[in-house]
């Protein structure tokens, strides 16, 4: 009943429109990637520009979300499509030239990189607000969730698929996702609910830091799992000597993920966010000692699918928290703020975990996930602990009092 409401309210062509709007995000690292080592013929050197990319999605995003506040989500997401098809048509170019030159624009393409799904969610609060129909809220988060597991399901298979034809492919297909979708979305809709502030204001609304930070550790935690599943899958599949079974394997991931979010649309609307977000860092804490230990004992494939139903509960709540958090007219700037935490963690969690590999293996890999994990519970005890103290933050049913900075 909830999705169907969802369809009344934004419309049945928002949603193919805005997955596939979604997807060069989840094409990107890994078009650049196959680009730039079939120009240098250097894993190494591919990988350097991967992490700088990442970087550069890091820093982008809030300065496109403190834009987004200012300027509006239509005119930032339309700039940002077109910025960033430039950007991608620099690092062809520079894929004949110089090193320095493929890194300079692989940071370019990451620094323009448009912030469809931290926005999108930006988008959904203000539509349901906008039509007093707060309860719609949590499932639209839900459905977001799953769309952004299922697009990096299905990005980078087509990104496999198409680098069989030509090492450029992958990089066309971003550009023809950018003009044909991500584009006329932000054209199309993101002005329903953009509340441009007036230029002249000086007095900007209060944006707590403190909760806003934890919030980012939380997801640059969840960036570092994603990032050492990434390495330990790879790793099994060069053990069976099958490189093409990582695809797959990680989109068990994804895919399990993606189903989970999907069914948080159905909580009882008396778990409340904070509750939500204590109770989903010990799921998925839960979930990742579920991967390690069932990777020894039975197989990578199956623990991962298990594990996979952990993952987007914890996204979910801090996605809702941030958005609570945040007042409207500083919404975007919070959840880009939030969403940068997850390519640093990424860039982290795979840099510990491929070192970690090298000589532990497997289990090497997923025993950074699994402390960082652990990690992400202590974090969100010790939130949880100081709100009930009233050092950062209280989350009641109805809003947030903002106590410190």
């Amino acid at each position: 009943m909830s999705y169907r409401s969802l369809l009344c309210v934004a419309g049945a062509g928002f949603f193919p429109l805005g997955f596939l709007a979604r997807l060069p995000y989840a094409t990107s690292a890994l078009s650049t990637l196959i680009l730039l080592q079939a120009a240098t013929h250097s894993y190494a050197f591919a990988g350097l520009a991967g992490a700088t990319q990442n970087i550069a999605i890091a820093v982008g995003g809030p300065l496109a979300g403190a834009m987004t506040d200012r300027y509006g989500h239509r005119t930032v997401g339309v700039v940002a499509a077109i910025a960033n098809l430039a950007a991608w048509t620099a690092l062809l170019a520079a894929s004949h030239g110089s090193r320095a030159s493929m890194l300079a624009t692989a940071a370019l393409v990451g620094l323009t990189q448009p912030q469809v799904g931290p926005l999108v969610r930006v988008h959904w609060s203000r539509l349901v607000q906008s039509r007093d129909e707060h309860h719609l809220l949590s499932p639209a988060l839900s459905y977001e969730a799953s769309a952004d597991e299922l697009s990096f399901v299905a990005g980078p298979a087509c990104v496999g698929l198409l680098a069989s034809l030509s090492p450029l492919a992958p990089a066309v297909a971003t550009m023809a996702l950018l003009t044909a979708s991500t584009l006329p979305f932000a054209f199309i809709y993101a002005h329903r609910t953009t509340r441009r502030q007036p230029s002249g204001r000086q007095d900007k609304p209060y944006l707590p830091r403190r909760p806003l930070a934890v919030m980012f550790l939380a997801m640059a935690a969840m960036g570092a799992i994603f990032g050492s599943v990434q390495t330990a899958v790879t790793v099994y599949a060069d053990s069976i000597d099958e490189p093409g079974v990582s695809g797959l394997v990680y989109a068990e991931f994804g895919i399990g993920s993606a189903l989970a979010g999907a069914a948080c649309a159905w909580l009882p609307r008396k778990f409340s966010l904070r509750a939500r977000y204590v109770a989903f860092a010990a799921v998925l804490c839960t979930g990742m000692l579920i991967l390690f230990c069932g990777a020894q004992l039975v197989s990578v494939p199956a623990a991962v699918a298990v594990a996979s139903f952990t993952v987007a509960p914890y996204m979910i709540s801090l996605y809702a928290l941030t958005e609570r958090l945040a007042p409207a007219e500083r919404a975007a700037l919070a959840m880009t703020v939030l969403c940068a935490g997850g390519p640093l963690g990424t860039a982290a969690g795979q840099a510990v975990s491929g070192s970690l590999a090298a000589t532990h293996g497997v289990d090497g890999a997923l025993l950074v996930a699994l402390v960082v994990a652990a990690g992400a519970l202590l974090l969100a005890l010790s939130a949880s602990l100081a709100d009930r103290h009233r050092d950062i933050w209280i989350i009641e049913d109805e809003g947030v009092s903002r106590l410190q900075s």
